[in-house]
C-alpha cells in the first residue's frame, strides 16, 4: 500500500476552506464584541436616548408598580430632555403600592408640565396602573383592555387558629394596644380593624379625588366606576375612564394633529439605567437577542426577567388580580 502526496487542487481547496473558517471566526468574534458594547451602552448611565435627534419618548410601566427611584428618574430625564418632544407611557400593569403609584403619577405630571404626554393601555391599566394613566393628557386603550379597579386594599394573613392548633402562642410587650397591629398571630381587635379601615378610606378618597379631577367627573359618574371593578376599554370609553379607543398608532396621530408634533418622528424606548453587574440571565439574553434583531425572543426574555424579579408588596396596595382569559 502506498500513499501519494495530495494534489495541487486539493491543497488549494484546503487553503480556501481554512480562509473561510477563519473569516467566520473573526466575524463571529467581532459581532459578539459589538453586541456586548451595545448591551453595555444600553445599561450604562448614559444609555438613555437623550442624545438622539428629535423623537417621541416611550416609557413602559409594566408589572407591579413600586415607584422605584430608577423609573422616577427616567421620567424626570425625559422631562429635561430637549430631544424628546413628547412622551408615550405604555402601560401593562395590574397596579402596585399606593405610594409607588403616587410617585409614578407625580413623575408623569412633571413631564406633562413641559411636553405632551399620552398613555397607551396595552392589556391592562388597573388600580395603580390606572393611577399612572391618569397622569397623561390623554388615555388610549384597546377595546378589550382592562381599565379601572378604583379602590385600595390592605391584606394580611392571620394564622392565630393554626398556632392554637399546634400549641404556639406569641408573647409580646408593646407600648400601646395598636402598636404593630394587626400582626397576624392573634385575632384582629375591633380597634385595630377600625384603624386600618381609616387608612384604607383615606387613600381611597385620594384615589377618587384624583379620578374626579383628572377625568372631569361628577359625583354620580364617579360612583358608577369607583366600586373596585375593572372595565373593558369599550365600557371605559362610555364611562369617561379613557378618551379614545386605539393603540400607539392612534396616540401618535393625536399628538401630530392636536399637539402639532412633526410627522414621522421616531419613537425611542427609554429604559432605566442598570449596571451590567445587576443583569440576570433573562435580561442579558434579552439584550443580545434585541441586538440581533430577534424582537419576539427579546420580549419573551424581558417578561421572564420581570417575573423572576417579582417583589412582595407591603402596606396599602392598589392592585387587581383576575383570572386568565384564553
Amino acid at each position: 500500500m502506498s500513499f501519494s502526496e495530495p494534489g495541487a487542487d486539493h491543497l488549494i481547496d484546503r487553503r480556501i476552506l481554512r480562509r473561510k473558517v477563519s473569516f467566520w471566526r473573526i466575524g463571529t468574534f467581532l459581532a459578539l464584541i459589538v453586541a456586548v458594547v451595545v448591551a453595555g451602552w444600553r445599561y450604562s448611565a448614559s444609555g438613555n436616548p437623550g442624545g438622539f435627534a428629535h423623537h417621541i419618548a416611550r416609557i413602559s410601566v409594566t408589572g407591579l408598580i413600586t415607584g422605584d427611584r430608577e423609573t422616577v428618574k427616567l421620567f424626570d430625564d425625559v422631562a429635561k430632555s430637549s430631544s424628546a418632544t413628547a412622551l408615550i407611557v405604555s402601560i401593562e400593569s395590574p397596579g402596585g403600592t399606593t405610594t409607588g403609584a403616587e410617585r409614578i403619577y407625580d413623575a408623569i405630571r412633571r413631564v406633562a408640565e413641559r411636553k405632551p404626554v399620552v398613555a397607551v393601555v396595552r392589556g391592562m391599566a388597573a388600580s395603580g396602573g390606572y393611577i399612572a394613566a391618569l397622569g397623561a393628557d390623554r388615555i388610549f386603550a384597546q377595546g378589550n383592555s382592562l381599565v379601572g379597579s378604583i379602590g385600595v386594599l390592605f391584606q394580611f394573613p392571620n394564622v392565630s387558629r393554626l398556632l392554637d392548633t399546634i400549641g404556639v402562642k406569641l408573647e409580646e410587650v408593646k407600648s400601646s394596644p395598636l402598636k404593630a397591629a394587626p400582626n397576624g398571630y392573634e385575632p384582629t381587635s375591633p380597634e385595630a380593624r377600625a384603624a386600618l379601615a381609616a387608612l384604607v378610606s383615606d387613600s381611597f378618597d385620594w384615589f377618587k379625588t384624583l379620578v374626579r379631577s383628572r377625568r372631569h367627573m361628577e359625583d354620580v359618574e364617579l360612583d358608577r366606576v369607583a366600586d373596585g371593578r375593572v372595565f373593558t376599554g369599550r365600557q371605559g370609553l362610555g364611562l369617561k375612564l379613557i378618551d379614545a379607543l386605539g393603540d400607539e398608532r392612534e396616540a401618535i396621530a393625536w399628538l401630530e394633529s392636536e399637539k402639532k408634533l412633526g410627522h414621522d418622528l421616531p419613537v425611542r424606548d427609554w429604559r432605566p439605567a442598570r449596571s451590567m453587574d445587576g443583569l440576570g440571565l433573562f435580561s442579558l439574553a434579552a439584550e443580545f437577542t434585541d441586538v440581533a434583531g430577534l424582537k419576539n425572543i427579546s420580549e419573551l426574555m424581558r417578561k421572564l426577567d420581570a417575573q423572576s424579579q417579582a417583589r412582595v408588596l407591603d402596606g396599602l396596595v392598589a392592585v387587581w388580580q383576575g383570572g386568565v382569559v384564553n
